[in-house]
């Protein structure tokens, strides 16, 4: 370790990626300055607007990050964005090392024609909302009475599941009236769940689809072609599954149909959307008559991000280990792209704080009073 064991630390995002950096550095630099910037007012980023709200378990993990600030006296500074409010070559220049943890915030786009009709919303947007996310409003949204979901991720199936529940279940999770009969409104009667992959490639977890069973009146259906597998994950995967349409309700008022192995080609419609067309490998076809669609197929930076990671690297940087170029680092969803659960972001923060703590050690940091 440096003599200089109080080295200062900007965080540029206030997310559980950017928290969990802050208890890691916290314990080792017991008495340094540590400050989390974030765009929005509040932190903790996607565990506040991006976990469903009747997921409380996952929420309650903010509980644990409240001591950073409350006890551990880690600096939260809202409503405050990098690359705008205030420059990265300043924070630069403020504190010893800076550590972007922004995540990806933009819905992935499909990439096919007729993406731009209206009728057509990203997972994100809609989680968002649910979330009370303070820049997200429902200006235009309309969710029709057949919707598709694209993708085969949880988050799919958690609007799977938001989109089946009454108005009233979402509301007593804290989500505001508007949205909750906007989102889970009484008129949706069929919802197809389209993904590209075969089950055994399907990245939602069993106990996700445990927990549709639970919603009455609702028939479901899949077209998935396997039904064993060598592999103990998939083979769990593929029972969920079975389980669910086994046992679900013939004559169900509300139908669910799960598609596997289509690909997304086309949106057809108007003004609106009105259908959309999938190809297989072997070049069928498959057109669903749709009023709405939401895509869930991942995350990429939001557009109008002012950081962008590409236009810092270099040759020497190592973004495996979280290192973009002297006293400058990223963590989480913008060093490896949007994948991972919360639990998966820890063990990110954890290797990066490492890269951190052993170049202070090293002594290749040089401090901002070093330079003044």
């Amino acid at each position: 370790m440096a003599q200089d064991s109080t080295p200062s630390v900007a965080i540029v995002g206030g997310g559980p990626s950017g928290c969990y950096l802050a208890q890691f550095l916290r314990k080792e630099f017991k008495e340094s300055r540590i400050t989390i910037f974030d765009s929005l007012p509040l932190p903790y980023g996607l565990i506040r607007f991006g976990v469903a709200p009747d997921h409380v378990g996952t929420k309650a993990v903010a509980a644990q990050f409240d001591r950073l600030f409350e006890v551990e006296g880690v600096e939260f500074v809202g409503n405050t964005e990098i690359g705008k409010d205030k420059q990265l070559d300043d924070v630069l220049n403020e504190y010893d090392v800076v550590v972007l943890a922004t995540g990806l915030g933009g819905d992935r786009k499909m990439g096919i024609p007729g993406e731009t009709l209206a009728g057509i919303y990203g997972a994100g947007r809609i989680t968002r909302l649910i979330n009370s996310h303070p820049f997200e409003t429902l200006d235009g949204l309309e969710v029709g009475s057949v919707l598709a979901i694209i993708g085969h991720g949880n988050v799919a199936i958690d609007l799977i599941r938001l989109s089946l529940l009454a108005p009233q279940q979402l509301t007593m999770h804290g989500v505001h009236r508007e949205v909750a009969e906007k989102i889970a409104s009484s008129t949706v009667s069929q919802i197809y769940v389209v993904g590209r992959s075969g089950i055994e490639h399907a990245k939602f977890d069993p106990a996700m689809i445990r927990e549709l069973e639970k919603i009455p009146g609702v028939k479901f259906i899949s077209d998935a072609k396997i039904s064993s597998h060598d592999d103990k994950e998939v083979q769990k995967r593929i029972e969920a599954l079975n389980h669910l349409v086994r046992s679900s309700p013939p004559s169900a008022a509300r139908t669910v149909n799960f598609f596997f192995g289509w690909q997304p080609d086309m949106i057809h419609g108007n003004a609106k959307v009105q259908s959309i067309a999938f190809k297989s490998k072997s070049d069928e076809i498959l057109e669903l008559r749709v009023d709405t669609i939401y895509t869930a197929i991942g995350f990429e930076q939001a557009e109008g991000s002012l950081i962008h990671l590409e236009n810092l690297i270099s040759s020497e940087s190592d973004l495996a280990h979280g290192f973009i170029r002297d006293r400058l680092y990223c963590v989480g969803w913008l060093r490896r792209g949007p994948q991972g659960t919360i639990p998966v972001n820890r063990a990110d923060a954890k290797k990066v704080s490492e890269r951190i703590i052993q170049d202070l050690r090293d002594k290749t940091l040089v401090k901002v009073r070093e330079r003044q």
